[in-house]
């Protein structure tokens, strides 16, 4: 007998790619997961943080996938190469910094070395045909496919019968009769073969787990590169973009505020690379300082916690601050009043 032909399928954590993969598995194809760690598919990260996302599994999604299929899931940490997508995406951005055509070029491309380093036949990708305004058209679809290297190599078991055959539909590798021909934003048929192959609590697709799509993100990202006059970033800006209150009270530095228990403890981690905040004399959070502040900014800085303290409504809160040097210092300062705090200074 011969060997089952093998394929390497992107997997998101999402419904889609889960689909794909197992549609695929169903004709006998040995099937293997990667997933690309770009840094800012960072949503269980954040609902480990905070309280208020308990009820949330706290989970990779991409494992939990591959945990349902019973397949090798492969992560590749992809952090630095993904810059040059970020930063400057050769296809632009979606509605906010998502360069999503680029970055599915790049994934593909990626996905396509490996799958030749491994002796892999073909790659599984979960695109449908109009449920991404960006990267999932019937215009784009082609391009993807080109600009990536893969070619003929790449299918989309949940729409390949809208597209044009590809090698492993016509070397009989697959039936494309057991192939779907879904289209649009609706997710009714992905949700009935969910429940046709026994799936359940699956990630729900609404916002996807690419920050850079999410506005309030993707101001927070513009911000940091305008303050510090380079497009650039970390591992460290990308989460502490997601957690927190972000003010900026002055051009040359903003504070990052924790608002719950969950998020002070994470800040914690930080304390030694920034200036930080606590307030002694009534419970409230941890702040950390971005930026350069003279006196005057930490004495603005300092009202501003207290006002996010338990002592917004006291005369004076003692508020302790530390330096990146680990001196200390404490003073007692007046919260501001809400009035105070003018709605620009929120990132």
């Amino acid at each position: 007998m011969s060997q089952p032909r093998k394929a390497v399928a992107l997997i998101s954590g999402g419904l889609d790619s889960m689909l794909a993969a197992r549609v695929v598995m169903e004709q006998g194809v040995h099937v293997e997961g990667i997933n690309f760690f770009t840094g800012f598919c960072v949503e269980g990260h954040t609902h480990a943080i905070r309280k208020k996302d308990r009820s949330r599994p706290k989970r990779n999604n991409a494992l939990w996938v591959a945990e349902q299929l019973g397949i090798k899931l492969h992560i590749v940490d992809v952090i630095d190469e993904y810059k040059a997508i970020v930063l400057n995406p050769q296809h632009g951005y979606g509605a906010n910094l998502n360069p999503c055509l680029d970055c599915k070029i790049f994934m593909v491309n990626r996905a396509h070395e490996w799958m030749q380093s491994n002796g892999f036949d073909f790659i599984i990708t979960g695109e449908v045909i109009g449920q991404r305004p960006k990267s999932q058209r019937r215009d784009t679809m082609p391009v993807i496919a080109r600009e990536s290297g893969v070619g003929e190599y790449l299918v989309r078991p949940l729409c390949a019968r809208n597209l044009p055959e590809t090698i492993p539909e016509r070397e009989g590798w697959l039936d494309r009769e057991k192939l779907h021909d879904f289209s649009g934003r609706s997710r009714k048929p992905q949700i009935r073969l969910a429940s046709s192959f026994g799936f359940e609590d699956y990630a729900q697709p609404a916002g996807g787990c690419c920050f850079l799509t999410d506005r309030q993100y993707a101001v927070k990202l513009e911000d940091l590169w305008s303050t510090r006059g380079t497009r650039d970033y970390e591992l460290d800006d990308i989460m502490l973009l997601k957690v927190g209150r972000h003010l900026r009270p002055r051009p040359h530095f903003k504070l990052i505020i924790a608002r719950e228990e969950g998020e002070c403890r994470f800040l914690e981690g930080y304390r030694k690379q920034f200036t930080h905040f606590i307030t002694l004399s009534h419970s409230g959070p941890l702040a950390l300082l971005d930026g350069n502040a003279d006196s005057d900014d930490l004495q603005l800085a300092a009202r501003l916690i207290a006002r996010f303290s338990q002592g917004r409504d006291a005369d004076q809160v003692s508020v302790q601050i530390t330096g990146t040097d680990g001196e200390s210092r404490v003073i007692e300062v007046a919260p501001l009043s809400s009035a105070e705090i003018p709605e620009e200074w929120y990132v």
